[in-house]
């Protein structure tokens, strides 16, 4: 559907509310394909039909064909009725939290005449209570064979429990102590109820009040010399203590929170929690979100909590995020309700549990990572990919070598240059290149350096090739492989062309640089431009990019070359600033370490405009006394020893 076509179903943006509310969108078929709420409805309507839209948000709005919306009092009927529909809908649109793996929970039937002790998936219900989740079930059931000793409950099958009572005889956890076998009248259910309830006390964090009281017991024993219930109660003892040292202590003021931490791109997100309970990790789960839209931290959050909580029985004292979303206030007393008690939302700022997000971000960063590989090393996406790429920039056969090149700088200084490479749609990292760009070409901005880069690279290129040409047959003996040293079968460095040149940036990077390839006569190599604010494709001369789908294994491989490229240039930015930083001679300054350095760089942007400042501006930096700039200036500008005297140095 063309964007014009919009107008016919815009609304009149004066017959929109301006309070909060919930808006829905419908396809063609009446189908309601996004759902969103608003604390302003006619704000957040009427931009969906404002320019420029992001290319997600552009492909649900150009799908709908009819918008409508619902009234509320609060933005916490808002959530409500947002969690509503959602749910009741399940919206093609919108953002959706899929399990990276189902996760078990050690669960307790409390519903049941004599609870069980068991592992449990899936979808929680009603009488029962869940601990974790766990990362594996042999973690659970590791727990439970240490635990059952002092707690033992049930953990049989209903048809076992039944069978046992029948036959008059209780299975062999009964006999080795590790159950108090229930299904032949050894306990009655009051009983076992009560060894149920001690076990919930212990895995809710109560555990000083059970190692005193199985030291009393214990002593006592030992007293009256029994001996061997003493031994028991010192392995008890024992058994209580290795399962508390499965769960690490984290926080030792014994909050119940969930700590949440994200990891995203332009076009996935991935978002650990750890579930912390009397100040113990009980369990952690994760998520990957394909990103339907341009999402903020906070955006993230908001869907996050929506979600997970909305049909979760186990809802924390306290929420633990990176980011605020818009509405925190709303969703704290939407939580509050669900929970039925107060839920704090904040972002830690210092302390234990500043550390504990820090560590649960590094592994949101590490899933997303291995989402990544995980999708890259699969051949069948990877030459779907290829084959995408091809077909939407018009070439005759996939790009087997692509190559991707990106600039980095500050101001104009320490310009550089990244090529990387990928064949097959995996990286070749013993072809990346890097080039420091000597501002050959006029001006220092990105088109210009960008156009010095390819033109280096391409002349090498053809030089190879004329090196190649005047070896004569020995060395062409396969015409097809020009690049090709026929001895090792390896490329010769520059020699060996891509099919397709990429390069960070939008319509002037790429009309740059094909302007290169055109003035060196290269005429066999494709160019095309991934600009990261839209992730839109360009190509060369073209007054309008192309749009790849959202879920295009090929816009998946191009972004992430791109971010390749990226990262490459940056390094190696960064070291070069590191290294003329140091040998500037503020390295000779006591006192002005690595951190201080950087923070005058970042103020300064250069050593040359650092050396221009006075001491005065210098002292502004944070961390640079007055004294410390003085000695700046002199490091920078040291004295002049004066001319030499005619008849040699002085004795």
């Amino acid at each position: 559907m063309d964007v014009a076509d919009l107008s016919t179903f815009r609304p009149v943006p004066g017959t929109i509310p301006d309070g909060p509310g919930v808006y829905r969108f419908r396809d063609g078929t009446g189908r309601v394909i996004y759902v969103g709420k608003a604390k302003n409805l006619r704000s957040r309507v009427c931009s969906y039909f404002a320019e420029p839209l992001h290319p997600r948000t552009r492909q649900m709005v150009t799908t709908a064909t009819a918008v409508d919306w619902v009234t509320v009092g609060t933005e916490v009927e808002a959530l409500q009725l947002e969690y509503a529909w959602i749910k009741e809908y399940d919206p093609r649109f919108n953002v959706k939290y899929r399990d990276d793996k189902s996760y078990p929970y050690l669960a307790v039937t409390l519903d049941e005449d004599y609870p069980r002790l068991q592992v449990m998936r899936g979808a929680k219900r009603r009488g029962v209570r869940y601990f974790g989740p766990y990362s594996h079930a042999w973690a659970i059931r590791e727990t439970l064979d240490l635990l059952l000793r002092v707690f033992p409950a049930r953990t049989c099958s209903a048809g076992v429990f039944r069978r046992a009572g029948q036959i008059g005889r209780p299975c062999l956890l009964g006999d080795i102590g590790k159950c108090a076998a229930p299904c032949v009248g050894r306990v009655d259910a009051d009983e076992h109820r009560q060894i149920v309830d001690d076990f919930c006390d212990f895995m809710a964090g109560h555990t000083d009040q059970l190692i005193r009281r199985l030291e009393r017991e214990m002593r006592q024993a030992s007293d009256a010399q029994e001996f061997e219930l003493a031994a028991r109660r010192r392995d008890d003892l024992a058994a209580v203590r290795r399962a508390m040292e499965k769960q690490t202590v984290v926080l030792p003021d014994g909050t119940d929170a969930d700590v949440v931490a994200f990891a995203d791109d332009a076009l996935e997100a991935a978002v650990k929690v750890f579930h912390v309970r009397a100040g113990r990790v009980r369990g952690e789960r994760g998520w990957v979100v394909e990103k339907t839209e341009e999402l903020s931290t906070g955006d993230l959050v908001h869907h996050f909590c929506r979600q997970v909580y909305g049909e979760a029985a186990d809802v924390p004292r306290e929420l633990l995020v990176p980011e605020l979303p818009v509405d925190a206030d709303a969703l704290a007393d939407w939580l509050s309700q669900r929970r039925g008690a107060r839920v704090s939302l904040r972002v830690p700022q210092r302390g234990d549990k500043k550390a504990l997000m820090e560590t649960v971000a590094r592994n949101a960063g590490e899933a997303l990572t291995q989402h990544k590989l995980r999708r890259a090393g699969d051949l069948t996406a990877r030459s779907q990919a290829l084959e995408e790429i091809g077909g939407a920039l018009g070439m005759a056969t996939a790009p087997l070598r692509v190559e991707c090149y990106d600039v980095s700088q500050i101001q104009g200084t320490d310009v550089v240059g990244s090529m990387v490479v990928f064949e097959d749609g995996l990286a070749r990292k013993g072809e990346y290149r890097r080039f420091t760009v000597h501002g050959e070409a006029e001006g220092t901005d990105d088109v210009s350096s960008l156009s010095e880069v390819l033109r280096r690279r391409f002349t090498r290129y053809l030089q190879a090739r004329a090196e190649t040409g005047e070896l004569g047959e020995e060395t062409s003996s396969d015409p097809d492989l020009p690049g090709v040293d026929p001895t090792t079968g390896k490329p010769r460095k520059f020699a060996y062309p891509p099919q397709l040149v990429v390069v960070d940036g939008g319509g002037p990077q790429v009309n740059g640089a094909a302007a290169v390839l055109t003035e060196l006569g290269i005429t066999e190599v494709t160019v095309c431009g991934l600009a990261k604010r839209l992730e839109e494709v360009w190509l060369p001369g073209q007054e309008y990019p192309l749009i790849l789908p959202r879920q295009s294994e090929g816009l998946y491989l191009l972004q992430r070359i791109r971010d390749e490229a990226h990262r490459f240039a940056i390094t190696f930015h960064r070291q070069r600033r590191s290294k003329r930083m140091t040998a500037s001679g503020l390295d000779t300054v006591p006192g002005l370490g690595e951190v201080r350095r950087k923070a005058l760089l970042r103020r300064f942007g250069s050593v040359r405009k650092l050396s221009a400042a006075s001491p005065e501006e210098i002292a502004q930096v944070p961390g640079i006394g007055p004294r410390t700039a003085e000695a700046i200036v002199a490091a920078l500008h040291p004295p002049d020893p004066g001319p030499t005297p005619a008849g040699g140095p002085a004795p």
